[in-house]
């Protein structure tokens, strides 16, 4: 059985910068993920633009360096390889954690796909977007539904639904239309999100306007079947024809795995994770929260740019205890 001080559940950038504050702190740590290095910037859409500029999307003080103001998807997975490799972190891939359990008062058995390990610490830095928000409507599982959009030319000429008014969704639409794709929006508010990104909006509100993408507002998707589509408006309920469903319907913190740790959630919809804002430790001694999973269902609070702090909270209260 391997041990460490600290043991990282999540290889995305903040679980690299706990991973970075580790090492500052002369530490001893391993940091495991499911998937590749991080996994979620990898399955972003391929020519996906981020809202933040570089400078903000670093961490452990390597300048990050972008063609333009604003970096893509492949200049952030280069970047943070490079910083994978510029401290050499200790990463161990694709390596599912199954369980962790609190054996004693000072440590944890962590069990993965692949070893054992025993650790004084954990922090869960696994981010939200492997569990999508599902529609719940009969067909969702047929081949042609998915909740990943990643390369517009899959869509080229085809019947494209689009469900979602963020901006994933508003991504989606505007790239598959531009390969051929006949596009329809169907969105369950009155309106687009309100964080779609300010230079894409003018471009979605325009193609909707002349009617290039046909969109129906308070509007939802009630089934689903091979060749068509059922959308259920205001007014009446018909079924298009459709040869993809790009369900962009937003994801969700694993809080099963958050309820199995013990950590206290919220007693309402929010479903906010019980943490301390000075240390990022949860009602569990020893078990850190790091990252986007700090903000339960609201998946828009915390971002890159500004929860890179809790690296750095989180490691300041393990040193001043070892």
């Amino acid at each position: 059985m391997e041990e460490y001080d600290v043991l990282i559940v999540g290889a995305g950038p903040i679980g690299m910068a706990c991973g970075i504050e580790a090492q500052k702190a002369g530490l001893t740590y391993i940091i495991v993920d499911k998937g590749a290095l991080v996994n979620s910037l990898y399955n972003y859409p391929v020519f996906m633009t981020f809202f933040s500029t570089s400078q903000k999307l670093e961490i452990g003080g390597i300048p990050f360096v972008s063609i333009n103001p604003k970096p893509n998807r492949n200049e952030a997975i280069e970047y943070y390889r490079r910083v994978a490799e510029k401290f050499d972190l200790k990463i161990n891939l694709f390596e599912r954690v199954e369980d962790v359990k609190k054996v004693a008062k000072d440590h944890f058995e962590v069990t993965t796909s692949k070893r054992n390990y025993k650790v004084k610490n954990v922090v869960i830095s696994t981010g939200f977007y492997d569990v999508p928000i599902l529609m719940n409507v009969p067909g969702e599982e047929l081949p042609k539904v998915t909740h990943y959009y990643k390369d517009p030319h899959l869509y080229a000429f085809q019947n494209v639904v689009v469900t979602g008014a963020n901006n994933s969704g508003v991504d989606a639409a505007l790239e598959t239309y531009r390969k051929g794709a006949k596009v329809t929006m169907v969105i369950r508010g009155a309106e687009l999100g309100p964080h779609v990104k300010y230079w894409v909006r003018p471009d979605i509100e325009n193609r909707i306007k002349e009617g290039s993408i046909t969109a129906y507002f308070n509007s939802e998707i009630v089934a689903i079947e091979k060749d068509s589509v059922t959308i259920k408006t205001p007014d009446s309920t018909f079924t298009i024809a459709n040869d993809f469903v790009i369900a962009m319907t937003g994801y969700r913190p694993d809080f099963d795995m958050l309820k199995k740790l013990g950590v206290n959630l919220a007693a309402d919809p929010s479903d906010l994770p019980a943490y301390d804002q000075e240390t990022m430790e949860t009602n569990q001694s020893g078990l850190y929260l790091a990252g986007v999973v700090c903000g339960g269902m609201d998946t828009h609070k915390w971002f890159i740019e500004n929860s890179r702090v809790h690296a750095e909270q989180i490691f300041k209260h393990i040193a001043a205890q070892h």
